[in-house]
């Protein structure tokens, strides 16, 4: 069976891209081969193209180009329990492995779930990385509670957004930063109150938070800190060697990487299907276009909500 994907044979920057055809590997225990409909497109994906996670990435080329998809199972690996040829799906791939943004793409089983009716493909195809890394830091790490308040440092963006909606859902109230621009929207999201980030000196808030999530990585450990209850956690998205040796010395900070496992794709399917769980996907481009439209979100273009990648 050939296929088409974006692919590169070294690390590096955008330069290195090319849309290609590629013969899919045959599926591995666990695994199932999708038809994509949509992938979308995350900062994580550029990083590892860069080869800023090459010590998990290793040094295997050609490598695909993205994480998170929606499509149509088109067969199972052995052992697959969990979907049968033809059932819609949504969710990430390996990272080691990449290769969302193509027509087709593999993926385990247990990092997919079942796409809810009440969303599109093309929604479902935006709530892979962004809303497991709100879980894995809001349940898995701050092990978050009815009643908590939660303060969050880029509050629209995916990840910011997956995880005011990962609190409203569990009972919490939160609040944050976000531009000028996107106040509304914020406001929308029920995150009360609201402060811009340019103009908001955050050492300045009096208000104090059992959970302090910085989605950005421009929050400091002592803003963090001097925001946060005295047991409060604070969540940190962008990880460094030097980050996880301060999170053995300090039980309340806690790095952030994003783990699939099938119990929180199945979480998040539910809350997308009971209407508790959405990202609006702004724009979409057809894969011819895809290597212009990651080029630009890489350099710099700002956009209010996803941009996916049509694989039709």
């Amino acid at each position: 069976m050939i296929a088409r994907r974006i692919q590169y044979y070294h690390y590096g920057g955008p330069e290195t891209m090319r849309l290609e055809a590629f013969d899919p590997p045959a599926l591995r225990s666990g695994e199932v081969m999708v038809r994509v409909a949509f992938a979308a497109i995350n900062p994580i994906d550029w990083k590892v193209r860069e080869g800023k996670l090459k010590m998990m990435t290793g040094r295997s080329f050609p490598r695909g180009f993205g994480s998170d998809l929606s499509g149509t199972v088109i067969a199972v690996g052995p052992g697959v329990t969990r979907f049968a040829v033809g059932d819609d799906v949504f969710g990430c791939v390996r990272l080691k492995d990449s290769g969302a943004i193509g027509s087709i793409a593999m993926a385990p089983e247990t990092f997919l779930a079942r796409k809810p009716d009440a969303i599109s493909l093309e929604e479902a195809a935006c709530l892979g990385t962004p809303a497991v890394t709100a879980w894995n830091a809001l349940v898995d790490k701050a092990e978050i509670e009815a009643g908590d308040r939660v303060f969050i440092n880029g509050a629209t963006g995916a990840v910011g957004a997956s995880a005011v909606q990962i609190a409203h859902m569990l009972g919490a109230g939160a609040s944050g930063t976000s531009s000028a621009q996107e106040r509304d929207r914020a406001c929308r999201m029920g995150i009360d109150p609201v402060y811009d980030y340019r103009t908001t000196d955050l050492n300045s808030l009096r208000e104090r938070f059992g959970i302090v999530y910085d989605t950005v990585g421009n929050m400091t450990a002592a803003t963090a800190f001097r925001l946060l209850e005295p047991t409060g956690i604070f969540l940190d998205n962008h990880p460094t060697p030097i980050k996880f040796i301060r999170a053995l010395l300090n039980r309340r900070y806690k790095p952030i990487v994003c783990t699939v496992r099938a119990e929180i794709m199945d979480a998040l399917a539910a809350a997308a299907d009971s209407g508790q769980l959405l990202l609006p996907v702004v724009e979409i481009a057809p894969l011819p276009e895809a290597i212009a439209l990651i080029t630009a979100m890489e350099r710099g273009r700002r956009l209010s909500g996803k941009a996916i990648v049509s694989m039709s």
